[in-house]
């Protein structure tokens, strides 16, 4: 048995998420307590009190992957963007009007993609990728990474995305890329 097959990936609703948040939590923290990150508890807490409001969103996917025992291994999810985003704003360098439209079916918004470190360089991430964006209507998938972060960088260039600025996703935060993945052409 591969080291990827011995891997389990569950797409889920938002209702199956907030039942599996203990997991959710438990990838999240030990992948982000690492440098650059360097998340703390209340970094943590902090991410999965937005989380319970996020799971309860009717168009809220995610992913998680576990191993043959059952051990939480990785996680992926996100929503479609509200035409009321704030995530354009954060910009640093403005893009065009057509490029921030938004209506709460055009883009996929990818809030979190996390492997823990044993797991990693074995294609969970992208497995974990691709299940959250199986069968999604958006036309395009938007997120953020550091730039300091080469290897999710290289992963993210080498599914497709291209960077199209520069944000602060939130105050206090660290520059991050932004990158969008087109899945389809626009259809204004």
């Amino acid at each position: 048995m591969t080291p990827q097959s011995a891997v389990h990936v569950e797409r889920m609703n938002g209702a199956a998420a907030a039942r599996a948040e203990e997991a959710f939590a438990l990838v999240y923290a030990e992948a982000f307590a690492e440098p650059p990150y360097e998340k703390t508890v209340r970094d943590v807490e902090a991410n999965f009190r937005r989380f319970r409001s996020q799971v309860r969103k009717a168009t809220f996917r995610a992913a998680l992957a576990r191993s043959v025992e059952g051990e939480p291994v990785g996680i992926a999810y996100g929503y479609p963007l509200s035409a009321s985003t704030g995530w354009w704003g954060r910009l640093t360098t403005p893009v065009t009007d057509e490029q921030r439209r938004e209506d709460g079916h055009r883009t996929f918004g990818l809030m979190e993609l996390a492997v823990r470190a044993p797991w990693r360089k074995q294609g969970v991430a992208r497995r974990l990728h691709d299940a959250i964006l199986d069968d999604v209507a958006e036309e395009r998938v938007l997120l953020n990474a550091r730039p300091d972060v080469p290897a999710a960088q290289a992963a993210y260039r080498s599914w497709g995305y291209e960077k199209i600025g520069e944000a602060y996703p939130w105050d206090g935060a660290a520059l991050h890329d932004v990158m969008i993945l087109e899945l389809r052409k626009s259809t204004p």
